[in-house]
Order: C-alpha cells, then sequence, then structure tokens
C-alpha cells in the first residue's frame, strides 16, 4: 500500500511515520534519487524480507529549484511513472514537505490504491524561547539541554531548528568568528540528519546544543 503524507505540521507526519512503520524502515531522500531508482524502490525485494517498509521524503524540489530525479525523468513527472507501480508489495509513505502543482500529483493521489493524508496544523513556537535556548547552550550545554526537555512535548522540533537557523544566521551575521562558522556548519549536517534518519530528531537537536560550547 501506498501513503502520501504532505502539508506542513512536519511533526504530525513524523509521528504518523512511526506509529505506522515502528522503529525499523528504510528512508531514502528524493534529491539522491534518478528515475533508474524507481522500480526497485516499488517492487524490489530485500534480502530479509519480500515485504519492505520504504519511506520516500521530499520527491518535489522547492519552487524555482530542480534536483537529480527531476533531471533524470525528462518530460515525466514522478507521480505520472509512479502510477505504474500502484499494486507495489510493500508498504510504502512518501513524505512531501512541497506539494507537486502538476496534474500527476493530483491523479496520483486519487488513485484507490494510494491513501493520502494532509497535515496542516502546526504548532507555533515562542521565537523567545528558542532564542533563549541557543544563547544558554553558548555556554552552558547542558543548562540548554534541560530548557528543551521543558518544552519539547508542545513543540515541533522542525520548526524549532528552523527557527534556530534564524538565531545562529543573526549571529554570523553579527560576527563571523570560528564559532559562528562552526554553528552554521554543525546545523546544516543536523538538518540533514533529521530529514534523513529515523532517529529522534529531538535527540539529534539535543546532541547538537551539548556541542555549541566546546566550539
Amino acid at each position: 500500500m501506498i501513503y502520501v503524507f504532505y502539508g506542513s505540521d512536519r511533526l504530525k507526519i513524523s509521528q504518523e511515520i512511526k506509529k505506522f512503520f515502528g522503529e525499523e524502515y528504510e528512508i531514502f531522500n528524493g534529491e539522491n534519487l534518478t528515475a533508474d531508482d524507481i522500480p526497485n524502490l516499488f517492487l524490489g525485494r530485500s534480502l530479509f524480507a519480500n515485504q519492505r517498509k520504504i519511506l520516500i521524503k521530499d520527491i518535489t524540489p522547492a519552487r524555482g529549484e530542480s534536483s537529480k530525479l527531476a533531471n533524470t525523468l525528462g518530460e515525466r513527472d514522478f507521480y505520472e511513472l509512479a502510477m505504474e507501480y500502484t499494486d507495489t508489495p510493500h508498504d510504502i509513505v512518501i513524505w512531501e514537505t512541497n506539494i507537486s502543482p502538476k496534474k500527476g500529483f493530483k491523479d496520483f493521489i486519487s488513485n484507490s490504491q494510494v491513501v493520502a493524508k494532509k497535515y496542516d496544523q502546526t504548532p507555533q513556537i515562542d521565537m523567545r524561547k528558542v532564542f533563549g535556548i541557543y544563547n544558554t547552550a553558548l555556554v552552558d550545554g547542558a543548562r540548554a539541554v534541560k530548557m528543551l526537555n521543558e518544552i519539547k512535548d508542545q513543540e515541533d522540533p522542525f520548526m524549532f531548528v528552523g527557527l534556530l537557523s534564524t538565531q545562529v544566521i543573526k549571529s554570523y551575521e553579527k560576527r563571523q568568528g570560528r564559532k559562528e562558522k562552526r554553528a552554521l556548519r554543525e546545523l546544516s549536517k543536523l538538518d540533514i540528519a533529521m530529514k534523513s534518519t529515523n532517529y529522534d530528531p529531538w535527540v539529534l537537536i539535543s546532541s547538537f546544543l551539548l556541542q555549541v560550547s566546546l566550539w
């Protein structure tokens, strides 16, 4: 069965994926795929199981951007091609941050063998809390993690990192020192790790905060 999860509430989507798959599943980033990978994703078997659990993230690039997958598909759209594989034997979840404006996406999520769910109720994070946590991490990582633990149950980790990025960039614009440059690099790594692994995102964020004061 194929599921398509999309919308702005990334926390809810992340929770639904874990509820659906559990802890063990394969993850593929759309930006790293090519057209040749698609048949294997939908029909390929693994050494350990005939029925695979597969999460495919971010097939559709942001507006104005391109991707390796889009370039290798040529005139075809991913969802147009994926219509040929809706009878897949695997459990597949496609998680889209950006929604394709093309007709192929609408046709795909309307298919009887595809379940599409939209999650659009993202909670609002108090920017002062995010900035306070980062400023604390600059001198005391353990204290910053304690502050994070006090709010994380009510917040979206992806939105938290988005606001954290704003704070890190502002710090870099004021003073382009060694610590600020390192923070930008490590934050980029954090963002990639959150999108490409099934680790608890809050654990990854906590690890980042613990390191800040050491740079």
